[in-house]
């Protein structure tokens, strides 16, 4: 019996020293706790009740050559609503549904949903943001934010670009220069209770926005505006699909001018011009992404004619023609199987080299690619950089589509000299054209000239790579008299322009299928023509009636020039000729 008693002692004395042993080690714990790790828990504890609305940053203005702004921001609202710190919920559904034109039931879900933050409605007008305040509703929070805003509304839409409900870059300068532009948000932190709502006279940390830097640019308003006005007037008088133009200081590859007709609304830029119907969503899309395309460096065609400029500046670099090589031109040219037609069906008969640039004679520049050969003809294509993309700073360029090397036949040979049978986009063609006629440097192309911060301070100046020795000066001063000579004596004489010196390249491309008939007019051209300060292409795709490139593009580029060229500070002279030239054999 007295053992049993020992026993039953022995067990209470080990059940209390466990509970001993426990107890020992959970005050030991919460020792540890409340000494070593308090910090960390009354951080977390402070993280449950404190709230975090962001302040977005100002979106960085763009701004053209002369300072004008065309890209800058507008103060909106974003409306929100807290769960827990809503009073009367019947009363803020009526009051958001009514002000905000949102259905009750939508307002409603909201306002009922448990959660830390719901938003009601972005980009709302500042003035309506206003009004909304004036009900002071509990847990309604109105945020001021940023809208972006083009001041010019369809203004180099397609380079500008535009930017998304979260005021980040979509396409073009936009979003090529996203980091640059778009800032660094702040935050508003607040305290709330267990139930979530906000302390009153608790202290409210503020991390201040960081405005996003502006981005100054090349391109040049007034002259943008002249080359839209003139792409519209083309469109309308010719029923063209559309109309591209570039304005270009070939020297350095600053762009002044890119007009892809017809722009779209900057600030509606997900309307449609035309009500597509009953269409879905990926429809929709795609017929937005059609809007949005800009046609300077996102599409290729078939140059033509404008083409003669690389192949003419290739043989001469190659030493394979002069001016003074004399040609016969019977209105065709027999290649292996193949009879290639000239332009003039009777053909131009006997002609020199510089006459057959003038008259833009297929035959001619057949031979020049002759004598040329695959292999020579590829390396200066290669070397004038046709084969890469140009580096513009713009998304989406697309690159060549040439003939691989090994698959190129005479045929092919013969096409591709007078700018047939493979595609560029115009971007490359007056990329490539500007070094061909600046001395030999193939500069790129680009917008970007600086990003400068909100409080003036100049951040970046961005440089962009030259390629020296593209052909050498001699090549170029050719170039540069032959081309003159096709504006003032050639096919390229509706260029002209009385008191300047202005040299350039007719095209007329048809597209393909060959069967449908429908061609691209083109001209491409230079002033001053001794030392070019600006370059010029345009491009009309589908004109109606007559579709001569020589006919109908040249004309526009002369009336650009006669405007924008006294503008550039490039005045009229009394000089009415070609000025003298050394030949080069």
């Amino acid at each position: 019996m007295n053992s049993n008693k020992t026993h039953h002692r022995e067990k209470i004395a080990i059940l209390f020293f466990l509970l001993f042993l426990a107890m020992t080690g959970l005050m030991g714990r919460l020792f540890f706790l409340m000494i070593f790790r308090s910090a960390h828990y009354s951080a977390m504890a402070e993280d449950l009740h404190e709230r975090e609305r962001t302040i977005k940053a100002a979106r960085g203005n763009i701004v053209d050559a002369n300072g004008t702004v065309i890209a800058t921001n507008r103060t909106v609202c974003t409306i929100s609503v807290i769960h827990n710190q809503i009073e009367e919920p019947d009363q803020v559904v009526a009051v958001l549904s009514k002000e905000l034109g949102i259905e009750e039931d939508s307002v409603r879900k909201k306002v009922e949903k448990y959660s830390s933050r719901e938003i009601i409605k972005t980009n709302v007008d500042k003035a309506l943001g206003d009004q909304i305040r004036t009900y002071h509703l509990a847990g309604v929070k109105v945020d001021e934010d940023y809208k972006r805003y083009y001041p010019y509304d369809s203004l180099a839409s397609k380079v500008l670009g535009f930017t998304g409900g979260d005021n980040q870059g979509i396409i073009g300068l936009e979003v090529k220069y996203e980091d640059y532009l778009k800032g660094m948000n702040g935050k508003i932190l607040t305290m709330s209770d267990a139930a979530g709502i906000e302390i009153e006279n608790a202290a409210e940390d503020r991390i201040e926005p960081i405005a996003g830097q502006d981005l100054h640019v090349s391109l040049d308003v007034n002259i943008q505006k002249y080359c839209e006005q003139a792409a519209y007037q083309v469109m309308e008088k010719k029923g063209a699909k559309r109309v591209s133009i570039i304005v270009m200081n070939p020297q350095n590859g600053e762009i002044m001018a890119m007009v892809s007709a017809p722009e779209f609304n900057l600030n509606d830029p997900f309307t449609l011009p035309e009500d597509p119907g009953n269409v879905s969503a990926k429809e929709k899309q795609e017929l937005l992404n059609q809007m949005w395309r800009n046609p300077c460096i996102n599409d290729t065609y078939e140059p033509g004619s404008t083409f003669k400029i690389v192949t003419a500046a290739a043989g001469l670099e190659a030493g394979v023609v002069n001016l003074e090589d004399h040609f016969s031109c019977p209105g065709f040219r027999i290649v292996e199987d193949r009879k290639i037609r000239c332009h003039k069906v009777g053909g131009h008969g006997s002609e020199t080299f510089l006459q057959g640039m003038m008259n833009s004679c297929n035959p001619v520049l057949i031979d020049v690619g002759q004598r040329l050969g695959v292999d020579n003809y590829y390396k200066y294509f290669e070397q004038f950089g046709l084969k890469g993309k140009t580096g513009i700073d713009l998304p989406g360029e697309a690159a060549t589509i040439m003939h691989k090397k090994e698959n190129m036949g005479l045929v092919e040979l013969a096409t591709v000299s007078f700018g047939q049978s493979f595609q560029i986009t115009p971007m490359q063609l007056i990329t490539t054209a500007s070094a061909i006629v600046n001395g030999g440097n193939r500069v790129t192309p680009h917008f970007g000239v600086g990003a400068v911060s909100a409080d003036g301070e100049v951040i970046h100046n961005f440089t962009y790579p030259v390629k020296e020795g593209i052909v050498s000066a001699e090549t170029s001063e050719t170039m540069r008299y032959i081309l003159e000579k096709v504006v003032s004596e050639g096919s390229g004489k509706k260029a002209y322009l009385e008191g300047y010196r202005i040299g350039g390249k007719t095209a007329t491309s048809e597209k393909l299928p060959r069967s449908l008939k429908k061609y691209i007019s083109s001209f491409i051209g230079f002033a001053p023509a001794d030392n070019p300060s600006v370059i010029a292409l345009i491009t009309i795709d589908e004109p109606q009636g007559i579709y001569y490139g020589g006919t109908i593009a040249a004309p526009v580029i002369a009336d650009i020039f006669k405007n924008i060229l006294p503008y550039l500070g490039i005045e009229a002279t009394e000089e009415k000729t070609v000025s003298s030239f050394r030949f080069y054999s």
